[in-house]
């Protein structure tokens, strides 16, 4: 096979290092929670200010996926997604060696910018090296099991170093991992094409969406703590529609925008990004609740709870794989609508083993049913975001098909959260303790669950939404690629079902 720009002569290679760099992102997002604890202790935190150490980095990770999406597409695939993994390891470091909490929430801020510029690199990589149809589908196959072994690999890690060497060795591990990752890339991702095109970054655009977003994000988070009258709260969702408004008009006048939205009229990509808000608002808030159910009723350590865990993401990594088959097979529409409803049932047998009294086994075939809809769901919706965009947005498409993941899952968490606390008849009330708070715990996650499951249907409505045949999406002739040179691009056919 010839090698082009968009063709890695060592497609293996890049492949792995890619998937290494998406199990770094998925790692750093469960390796803290087990150290927290720790943290609060050694640094005085406050009990309800620990919190911040995680929805620092949320918030704007989330905030900045957008911005981090067009980066791609405008200043180089490669160059952001090493330029990321350098971010990375210096916040990761930072946050190792901090001594107050002011300075740890501040590395956390910069990681979490660093993980917004790299999972749409990942992305955007992937889908412009490996090109439309089955090998993309592989590929996104092996870059989803990268994932769900790097949330995996967070929990058991966190607990094993936070109890063996301390609370900084969660961040410590990431400055070799993502060090090592980076200078790799040098030698096997192939360089960006030189930038021939002079193009615009859209500043106003991008201010007001990466405010907006952030703010929002903000609200999500931190309502269910702070309360949802609280002024900060209110106040950041009232500033986030302004400013989403005032993007949406900067948008429709911009000559080059930063968020393109005709993209949309691709149906592939709106569905696309719509199951992805679905996905984490009920697959991706089960985690959660598992963990408090585990921990807070069933007394497991951090390492208990981090083993608990190995059986469900091994589903959801065989799930990975049947997803890319199935959909290479069968097309995107009849994948989807399998995995939801595998999904759904699993995740509806998992609410039997939410009960003070049942033990993990109770739990292990929901979850290992549920675990296998969900690696399908995963593989098959990023393919569907990806189809039918040129290569020189594909940047734009990942990050907003992964904005509306992350805001998905926040607010997902934020319903479920209240939902869980009605249904435990207020859970977290000073005269809960013992016996009846475990039994509020699990009575709240079992309402979680179900109302879960019934949300995973939804995802059926949607996969409808996309086309049953296959149908032709042809890009434009000639298009700029990633960094604005202008390079041969072919039409392309999307299976959808």
């Amino acid at each position: 096979m010839p090698v082009t720009p968009l063709s890695p002569a060592r497609p293996g290679w890049t492949l792995a290092l890619l998937a290494l760099g998406q199990t770094v992102f998925a790692l750093d997002l469960n390796i803290v929670f087990v150290a927290l604890p720790e943290i609060g202790t050694d640094l005085g935190f406050p009990g309800q200010t620990q919190q911040l150490v995680v929805s620092a980095y949320v918030v704007f990770a989330g905030g900045f996926l957008l911005l981090g999406g067009r980066a791609c597409d405008l200043l180089g695939r490669r160059r952001v997604f090493i330029g990321a993994l350098v971010l990375y390891a210096l916040s990761s470091l930072a946050g190792g060696l901090a001594r107050s909490p002011e300075v740890i929430v501040a590395a956390r801020v910069v990681q979490g910018v660093g993980g917004a510029l790299l999972l749409p690199s990942i992305l955007s990589l992937v889908n412009t090296l490996f090109e439309e149809g089955p090998r993309r589908n592989r590929a996104l196959a092996v870059w989803g099991g990268a994932g769900a072994s790097g949330l995996t690999l967070g929990a058991l890690l966190g607990g094993v170093l936070t109890e063996g060497f301390g609370w900084p060795a969660v961040f410590f591990v990431n400055v070799p991992l993502a060090g090592a990752i980076a200078v790799a890339a040098v030698f096997v991702i192939p360089p960006d094409p030189a930038r021939t095109a002079r193009r615009r970054f859209d500043l106003p655009g991008a201010l007001a969406v990466t405010a907006g977003a952030t703010l929002l994000v903000f609200a999500l988070v931190e309502g269910p703590e702070r309360g949802w009258a609280d002024p900060w709260v209110l106040g950041a969702l009232a500033a986030s529609l302004v400013l989403l408004a005032a993007f949406a008009v900067v948008e429709t006048r911009s000559a080059d925008p930063l968020m393109p939205f005709r993209l949309f009229r691709n149906r592939s990509l709106s569905a696309g990004a719509a199951i992805t808000f679905l996905y984490m608002a009920t697959f991706g808030v089960l985690p959660y609740f598992l963990t408090v159910l585990l921990q807070s009723v069933h007394g497991y350590s951090a390492l208990q709870t981090g083993l608990a865990f190995l059986a469900p993401s091994l589903a959801i990594a065989a799930g990975t794989q049947l997803g890319e088959r199935l959909t290479t097979r069968a097309g995107l529409r009849p994948t989807l609508l399998g995995g939801f409803a595998v999904g759904a049932i699993g995740t509806a047998v998992l609410a039997a083993g939410f009960d003070a009294d049942a033990g993990y086994l109770a739990l292990l075939p929901g979850l290992v049913v549920s675990g296998v809809g969900q690696g399908v769901v995963w593989t098959a919706m990023w393919i569907a975001a990806a189809a039918g965009t040129a290569a020189h947005e594909q940047g734009i498409a990942g990050g907003a098909a992964s904005t509306t993941m992350n805001l998905g899952n926040a607010i997902g968490l934020a319903l479920f959260t209240a939902v869980a606390d009605a249904g435990g008849d207020g859970l977290s009330g000073e005269g809960l303790s013992g016996e009846g708070l475990a039994r509020a715990t699990a009575d709240g996650g079992f309402l979680v669950v179900l109302l879960a499951a019934a949300g995973m249907l939804l995802g059926l409505l949607l996969a409808l939404t996309l086309r049953p045949a296959r149908a032709a999406v042809t890009a434009p002739a000639v298009a700029p690629d990633a960094s604005g040179a202008v390079a041969p691009d072919r039409c392309t056919a999307v299976r959808g079902g």
